[in-house]
């Protein structure tokens, strides 16, 4: 009995140790995950994404388009590329589409970004270009495993979605909109400000939240900040801000979404807790 537990442990290890030795192989994408351009109507503007394999064989990768958009309330969508309204997928052309990179070395994805000549253009449009790697297991991989090499049923799926975005010059309304606050218990004690923010603009804004708050007789408590977060036309998103270290009370909150240029977004609550 003790000898085959010492076996199953043993086994254990090495599926550990194999799983880790996958990890750390595999893909990475230099120079950051957004590739943004202000520019003009009609106009042509071009970029490079460099992919690099940290791995010690060759990695084979796949690179592809969608849609994005993501809710406060957690979901994120990559629908089929071009077919939301904000969508510049359509404008983006890109090559390889495949390509198979050599241990320890980098190779780019160019891409050219086509404006359409149309005056009705305002503001942010943005899509996602799809990094994938196909591990030998993947059944699109044309690298395939090595004669008589075992196969464990583990499979590791490194995906990298890098946001392609382009604003209309400096045009497009800059509107934010507070749909949903609520004080939430917090485990082991205290308490969750939850704030929900929705971009009912045509532009993006990257606006940094904080929260200040007054006791009944209006005297200054101070300053809670959350942290900046992207929020595209027609997406929204989730701050917490933790106000364990307050007493129970009755407070007065000024919330404020600063875009750090001259849009700044306020709304006032009563907390009670």
């Amino acid at each position: 009995m003790v000898k085959k537990q010492y076996l199953r442990f043993i086994l254990f290890i090495y599926i550990l140790l194999l799983m880790s030795t996958q990890i750390e192989a595999g893909i990475t994408v230099m120079g950051g995950l957004t590739h943004e351009k202000q520019t003009q109507i009609g106009e042509i503007y071009k970029g490079v994404v460099f992919i690099g394999n940290n791995g010690d064989k060759p990695q084979e990768v796949k690179v592809y388009q969608t849609d994005y958009l993501f809710f406060c309330d957690g979901r994120n969508l990559y629908g089929e590329p071009g077919k939301l309204e904000r969508s510049n997928a359509n404008w983006i052309t890109f090559s390889p589409h495949r390509l198979i990179i050599p241990p320890q070395q980098t190779a780019p994805v160019n891409y050219t970004v086509n404006v359409p000549d149309d005056r009705s253009l305002r503001g942010t449009y943005w899509s996602m270009l799809m990094i994938e790697g196909l591990g030998e297991e993947h059944p699109e991989a044309t690298i395939q495993p090595e004669e008589g090499k075992t196969q464990f049923g583990i499979k590791q799926i490194i995906r990298y979605g890098i946001q392609m975005v382009t604003h209309i010059g400096d045009t497009g309304s800059q509107k934010l909109k507070f749909v949903g606050t609520k004080l939430l218990a917090k485990e082991g004690g205290g308490r969750i400000l939850q704030i929900d923010l929705e971009n009912t603009g045509e532009r993006w804004l990257v606006p940094l939240l904080w929260v200040e708050l007054y006791d009944e007789e209006g005297r200054y408590i101070g300053r809670f900040e959350s942290s900046k977060m992207r929020i595209y036309p027609g997406t929204s998103v989730r701050h917490r801000i933790d106000l364990s270290s307050l007493p129970k009370g009755k407070y007065k909150a000024l919330v404020v979404a600063d875009n750090g240029d001259e849009h700044i977004f306020g709304a006032q609550y009563t907390l009670n807790f």
